[in-house]
């Protein structure tokens, strides 16, 4: 009897470099295990009507409204009527589109890294709707509520510190495994910073501050960069897919030698190598990969909805300073610059995401008559 290769189906979502970003990576790593890996969009595979509602209003939130993203978010995750009526949309909304999807793949597990995709995944395994294992790749520290769901066989956690949350919000421990791969390999690979300046050409004779506002280019970007800017550092400003935003700070800077307006980059592990602090407005994957190559973090520029209790918790744990205000920016950034941090080689050792996928798929569907 011979086997064929495990297929995994993968479901992200286009609304950030947070959740494609994992995505891309596990499907390499599962790929090179010899497992055939689907990547799908799963909010623009639900219908242009849900597509253009979660996406197009997610941008105007963000970019025109930042006071509605608080209440919305208040209304689906603390407000219990308004969070029992929306899961229920959900479901009715995508349910069927995710079934039709899975049909069509035949996946031996299905891994999600957004979570309204995980939510809705949770509930159709508990219901008996779903017979596939299913897992979630969780890349915020905190605020994991539609991260994570009991009927989820598997959550994979990029901060170890966020276990205790996923334990208490699915009412058990097991299942719950803090992993590599869910951000680029390379960042398990030690860089020097003094090579990371030379081959991004930074200076190397002042601190480098690196402000970034995710992959939509969120938050008090040009504040941040004033306030850093003024401390005497050298400021690379990445701005992600927002050319818009970038060609604005680089007109606006036009004559500072000491400031660069990025886009969207992949060496996002040599930036980090080489900074001396991260100056982030949207939690995320982007603080732990600075964590790891050792640059200090300060959260600021943003601090709405889900980021405000991430920033919270970024306190809690002692991973990352939060600033509301320049003026408290100016200060943390002081601390940050008179107090370096160590790259955190630990993550390296850590199992992999596609190790724990692959782990989940039952034998008896890889054999082949």
């Amino acid at each position: 009897m011979s086997r064929r290769p495990p297929r995994i189906l993968i479901l992200t979502a286009s609304v950030g470099e947070g959740h494609d970003l994992p995505a891309r990576v596990l499907a390499s790593d599962l790929e090179a295990a010899g497992a055939t890996a689907t990547v799908i969009d799963s909010v623009g595979d639900m219908g242009e009507v849900q597509r253009a509602i979660i996406e197009g209003f997610s941008h105007f939130m963000i970019e025109k409204a930042n006071w509605l993203w608080d209440w919305v978010y208040w209304l689906i995750d603390v407000f219990p009527p308004t969070r029992w009526l929306f899961e229920r949309l959900s479901m009715l909304l995508g349910a069927r589109a995710m079934m039709n999807q899975i049909a069509r793949h035949d996946p031996d597990v299905v891994v999600s890294t957004y979570p309204g995709t995980s939510d809705l995944l949770g509930r159709m395994r508990a219901m008996g709707r779903l017979g596939r294992p299913t897992a979630t790749a969780i890349t915020d520290l905190s605020a994991l509520r539609y991260w994570s769901h009991p009927g989820v066989d598997l959550h994979l956690i990029t901060h170890p510190e966020s276990a205790e949350e996923v334990a208490r919000r699915i009412g058990r421990e097991d299942g719950i495994h803090p992993v590599r791969g869910l951000y680029k390999n390379e960042f398990a690979v030690h860089v020097e910073p003094a090579d990371a300046r030379r081959a991004l050409d930074l200076p190397a004779d002042v601190p480098v501050v690196v402000v970034s506002g995710g992959g939509w280019a969120v938050g008090d970007l040009e504040g941040a960069a004033r306030v850093a800017l003024d401390r005497g550092a050298f400021v690379v400003v990445l701005c992600g897919r927002n050319d818009g935003v970038r060609a604005r700070l680089a007109a606006d800077f036009a004559g500072e030698p000491r400031l660069r307006a990025a886009g969207f980059t992949e060496q996002m592990s040599e930036y980090l190598a080489a900074a001396d602090v991260l100056v982030h407005s949207t939690a995320g994957l982007t603080v732990l990969e600075a964590l790891i190559r050792g640059a200090n973090v300060i959260s600021y520029g943003w601090g709405v909805a889900h980021i405000r209790l991430n920033n919270q918790a970024f306190v809690r744990f002692g991973l990352a300073q939060v600033a509301t205000t320049r003026q408290e920016l100016g200060a943390a950034l002081d601390h940050a610059l008179a107090h370096p941090r160590q790259p955190d080689d630990s993550f390296a050792a850590l199992p992999s995401a596609a190790s724990y996928v692959l782990d989940a798929v039952p034998e008896w569907r890889l054999e082949q008559p």
